[in-house]
């Protein structure tokens, strides 16, 4: 997985999805991926809050 994508390479993406989408849909599809991605890094939080806490109740 390239991780140095550089601007040619953003440049590139964005000239693909506005051929694929059109320019109306774009900004949906940027709020619906925001939207999944901030749902899953706070499940992710929560999981990792789960696991921390029986450790301290082990403790009492």
């Amino acid at each position: 997985m390239p991780m140095n994508i550089g601007v040619a390479g953003i440049v590139l993406l964005v000239i693909l999805g506005l051929l694929l989408f059109g320019p109306s849909k774009l900004p949906q599809l940027g709020r619906a991926i925001g939207t999944t991605l901030s749902e899953f890094k706070r499940g992710a939080k929560g999981l990792m809050d789960n696991d921390e806490k029986p450790e301290d109740k082990k403790e009492t």
